[in-house]
């Protein structure tokens, strides 16, 4: 009977660690559904970054920039309005005579002028004039000629700057300057738009990481507390010493805590991705693509070459560069002597009524013309001189800013590069790593069930193999954010996630304003 017993209690024994292998076994490979919310909403990394490019309040923000660049660039070519002036003024006045105190005269004057001003690329200024007055005096006052009459004049006249201000590049330099801040308030978007695309990559593969995490805890848990239910089961039989059910209650206990804090770091991720995509807070997110394993052949010297052509930040520093390139040629252009050419040119006339004031002054018979020469310059010329110096320092520093920027660079895609290596490689050895603890622990299994190890290292052993399966789950992320960096640093991000800036239309947003 005792060998019949002995021999009930070992069968026993032994299709309990069966099943508590085939559980460990089979369910570590199901996928596993979560039960912490409810419709769950499940997105393509595509659809997640399409989502974030959308919605993204950050993105959006930054949209306004150009928008309000496009605004001051068309307000600055506003120098070519033509001006257009007009006036009218009366003045009525009262005199005293000189000669005799006790007399008094008075005089009427209206003025109703005109003219239209237009600047050119040369720095000219042209106004066209139309100049009308009418006169009344006292009536009583004849002996000086006309009591009253019209007297009106049709002119031109031209200002050209020859030394300082003269050219297109300094009339437009308004111009030139709006046009550089906005190319570089453009790439300024497009850095902040890789980032954000860089950012959803990583957040959403970090995102499948946790939820995988999650379910390898789950599994630990469920075998840890099957083995404490089968522990006692033994006890209770007498198979097994009472110490055995407090390793396998600290075994459940431990990872009862690992599972909670995988719980919650999946909520935290989960929050924070639904912030990202600007998604209903509480909404469980499943990710659907899985992080790719394919090996990426790349060039070291190739990649540094695309980041140099690419790379947003390094078209911000060259469109900076370029603009205090424009700001010293105008600085210097300052340090020169102002001669200014000025010319004019005009037709006059003058009537007792305003009919044969037009006449004559359609006639032509009452020219008058002039040209001159103004020059000045400051002694000392302090201000300009050292306002060009302060424009040339800050173009060589910008200089020396924008080589350190490269360096950095080169050195954040040869980085990339050695870390894509890195962890493909990592991801044959993460995997080898998991089959291996696999295999361990059936190794181990068959010696609990001849009593040579205890429960505590049953769970031991199937700690590793978490630890595996964590790694593994690791391996093949870092493997896929080291292209998702590899692709940022080269600034190529948004070709491959098929992202253009002319999908914002920052420019229908200034458009866009009432």
């Amino acid at each position: 009977m005792d060998d019949m017993k002995n021999l009930c209690n070992y069968q026993f024994i032994q299709g309990c660690y069966v099943r508590i292998f085939l559980i460990l076994l089979f369910i570590s490979f199901a996928a596993t559904t979560s039960d912490l919310y409810a419709a769950p909403l499940r997105i393509t990394l595509a659809e997640a970054i399409r989502t974030a490019v959308e919605k993204n309040l950050d993105l959006r923000a930054e949209l306004y920039n150009p928008a309000m660049q496009e605004a001051e660039y068309q307000k600055s070519r506003g120098i070519y309005d033509p001006l257009l002036t007009l006036q009218a003024n009366y003045n009525d006045s009262t005199t005293y005579s000189t000669v005799m105190l006790s007399s008094k005269y008075w005089n009427q004057t209206t003025v109703l002028n005109s003219g239209v001003t237009q600047l050119f690329s040369t720095g000219a200024t042209a106004n066209l004039g139309f100049n009308n007055s009418y006169f009344s005096a006292d009536q009583s006052d004849r002996s000086n000629g006309l009591s009253s009459y019209w007297q009106s004049s049709l002119g031109l006249t031209l200002t050209q700057p020859l030394l300082k201000n003269m050219g297109r590049e300094i009339t437009e330099f308004t111009i030139d300057s709006a046009r550089l801040n906005k190319e570089v308030s453009l790439e300024k978007l497009s850095a902040r738009l890789n980032t954000l695309v860089s950012q959803v990559r990583t957040e959403y593969y970090k995102l499948y990481s946790l939820r995988e995490e999650l379910d390898v805890r789950k599994v630990s848990l469920e075998l840890a507390k099957r083995v404490l239910h089968e522990t006692r089961a033994r006890v209770k039989t007498g198979v097994m010493p009472a110490m055995e059910i407090l390793n396998a209650e600290f075994g459940v206990s431990s990872r009862e805590k690992e599972w909670i804090d995988a719980e919650k770091a999946l909520s935290d991720q989960t929050d924070l991705f639904a912030q990202l995509l600007q998604i209903t807070p509480g909404t469980t997110i499943e990710t659907i693509d899985l992080p790719s394993s394919e090996y990426l052949k790349i060039s070291e010297q190739s990649e540094i070459k695309r980041a140099m052509n690419n790379r947003p930040e390094l078209k911000e520093l060259k469109r900076n560069l370029e603009l205090l390139e424009l700001q010293t040629r105008v600085a210097d252009n300052k340090t020169r002597p102002d001669l200014s050419l000025s010319a004019s040119a005009a037709t006059g006339g003058l009537g007792d009524t305003y009919p044969r004031n037009m006449d004559r002054l359609a006639s032509g018979n009452y020219p008058a013309w002039g040209v001159g020469l103004t020059f000045s310059y400051p002694l000392g010329n302090q201000a300009a001189e050292n306002e060009y110096r302060k424009n040339r320092m800050k173009y060589d520093q910008a200089v020396i800013q924008l080589r350190n920027q490269e360096d950095l660079i080169a050195n954040e895609v040869r980085s990339a590069v050695r870390s894509i290596e890195a962890n493909y490689k990592q991801i044959d050895v993460a995997d080898r790593g998991r089959a291996f603890a696999e295999e361990r622990l059936r190794a181990w299994v068959r010696k609990v069930e001849v009593g040579l190890a205890t429960n505590k290292d049953l769970l031991d052993v199937e700690k590793d193999l978490s630890t595996a399966k964590h790694n593994q789950i690791k391996a093949h992320v870092s493997y896929v954010n080291s292209i998702t960096q590899l692709w940022k640093a080269t600034g190529v991000i948004l070709a491959k996630e098929k992202i253009s800036l002319l999908t914002l239309e920052h420019d229908a947003l200034y458009k866009g304003v009432k």
